[in-house]
Formats: C-alpha cells, structure tokens, sequence
C-alpha cells in the first residue's frame, strides 16, 4: 500500500513538474478549457438566476376565478365545495380580498399605492391548479366557471405556462447540447496536448520499458497530468464566470432598480462549483486516457 501511494506521489509530483516545464502552453490550455467550460456553466447560472425571479409563478396550469364584488361569504363558501368535489380540482385556494389586498401592499413598489387607496377594490378569488393529464382540461374547466353568476373573470395561466415550460426546456437542452459538443473539444485538446508530451519524451519511455517499468508506471503520470489541466480550466472558467456575473450586475442592477426589484445575476452555488471541477478534470482525464491507450502501445525499446 505504501509503494502504491508513493507512486502515485511521484506520478503527482511529476504532472506538476510538466506543467511547470511549460507554463505558458500549460496556460493557453488551461484558459481554451476555461473560456469554453464558462459557456454552459454560465448558461446554467443565468437560467438559476432567472428561475429564482419566477419562484412565485408555477410553470403548472393554474386557474385564477375572481367573484363578483357583490358575492357573499355563504356563496363564495358553497362554490368552494363545488370546486372542491370537483374531479378535475387537484389543489384549492381560497384568498379573502383582505389577504390579496396584504398581499398586494406587500409587493415591493406597490405598498404607497395601496395606502392611497381609499377602499378595497380586490374581489374574493380562488387559485386552481387542475389535475394533470388531460391539456384541456384546464380551459375546459375555466369556460364553465366564466358562465357561473358568481364568477367576475377567470384568468387562464395555462397557456402562459405551457410557453414559460417549453421555453425553459428549450434553453436546457441547448445548454446541454452546448456542453456535449464542448465536452468533446476538451477531450480532444487534452489528447493533443498529451500525445505531443508522449512523443517528446519516447526516448524517456522506451529506457522505462527497457529496464522493466510496468504500463500503469508509465501512464500515471500523463493521467495526472490530463486532470491537472482540466481542473486548471475549471478554476479558470470559475473565475471567468464571476467576473463577467460582476460586471454583468453593475448594469442589471440599475435596470432592476427601475422596476423597483432588488434582482442580481447569482453566480454557480458551491455543489454547482464542484461539479465544474470535478467535470473537467474528469474530460482532461478521459483524454488523457485515450491518447496514452493509442499512443503509448507503439512505443516499444529497441
């Protein structure tokens, strides 16, 4: 165990000593990595950054039935039954128009509107959410509930939903399919990059083998050293993500500002940050291994 963990050490030490060697193609690789990893990750923070504005909006049908202002409690009481029995009711919420009204004053820009009102204008209203399953069976439900007395308007989110969904899944196959194709560059600049040292030091290899060094000897170091420059990439591209998130907030913070939100593009989370890390050095490792299973067997001594 201790001859294992010495080697590896040595086959560490080494990978640091190749990168120290050459520091300035070590660099221009480790940022090609980087630059490329900030695409997705960033495409991937900024669609977080945009979830957390629309956490108050399911993208779940929902149905809004406002009553009439002159619906009594008794009324508004027995429609609540109604809808509550009703098979294709998943969730019911009954909101008072003195809730919606303290809901309304506490909306960030709205609380000196409400206090200027001289009375309460919301109507009583209930929030559905329909079970899911059937696509019309939300407008379906909405239309029956428009012809009720009791009913003032019924606002429909299905539809609104249904695009804010599509919109969002079309945004995280992009960034997926983003990374998929980056994944594959990485790959392929970690193979180059550990070819060429495999062809520099062939006479280094072929003395190795010659006085008896196993493969996995050999290969360790090159291993690291693919790990190493993917992992420098990763800190790279968390880095170029959060200086362009800063810079980024500097304008996003007055454009917000204009409509009374506090909002701020909100770099990766620590887990979100791992896994970049542990992401790219995987990639540099998996070229890495490509490129020393097809090039490291041709070298054989003399």
């Amino acid at each position: 165990m201790k001859v294992w963990l010495r080697q590896h050490r040595q086959a560490i030490a080494g990978a640091f000593a190749k990168l120290a060697a050459q520091k300035s193609a070590a660099l221009l690789n480790a940022l090609v990595i980087g630059i490329a990893l900030s695409l997705p990750a960033g495409g991937y923070a900024l669609l977080s950054s945009l979830r957390d504005v629309t956490l108050g909006a399911s993208l779940e049908p929902q149905l809004s039935v406002f009553l009439s202002g002159d619906t009594k409690r008794p009324e508004a009481d027995a429609l609540g039954l109604r809808l509550k029995n009703d098979a294709r009711v998943a969730t019911l919420r009954f909101v008072p128009r003195e809730q919606a009204l303290k809901e309304l004053q506490a909306t960030e820009g709205l609380a000196e509107v409400v206090a200027a009102l001289n009375r309460n204008p919301l109507p009583d209203a209930f929030v559905i959410r329909p079970k899911p399953g059937d696509p019309g069976a939300p407008d379906a439900l909405a239309a029956e509930l428009r012809s009720l007395p009791a009913v003032a308007h019924v606002q429909a989110d299905s539809a609104w939903a249904r695009r804010l969904g599509a919109l969002a899944g079309t945004a995280r196959l992009a960034i997926a399919l983003l990374a998929t194709l980056l994944a594959f560059g990485l790959v392929a600049i970690t193979f180059n990059t550990i070819r060429l040292q495999i062809l520099t030091q062939r006479a280094e290899i072929e003395i190795s083998k010659l006085i008896g060094a196993t493969d996995a000897f050999i290969r360790r170091p090159f291993f690291y050293l693919g790990a190493l420059q993917g992992l420098a990439g990763g800190l790279l591209a968390l880095a170029i993500l959060q200086g362009s998130f800063a810079a980024l907030n500097v304008g996003v913070a007055e454009l917000a500002a204009s409509y009374g939100s506090n909002f701020r593009l909100v770099s990766l989370a620590h887990g979100d940050a791992a896994a970049v890390l542990i992401f790219s050095a995987t990639l540099g490792w998996l070229g890495a291994y490509l490129s020393v299973s097809r090039y490291l067997l041709e070298i054989e001594p003399k």
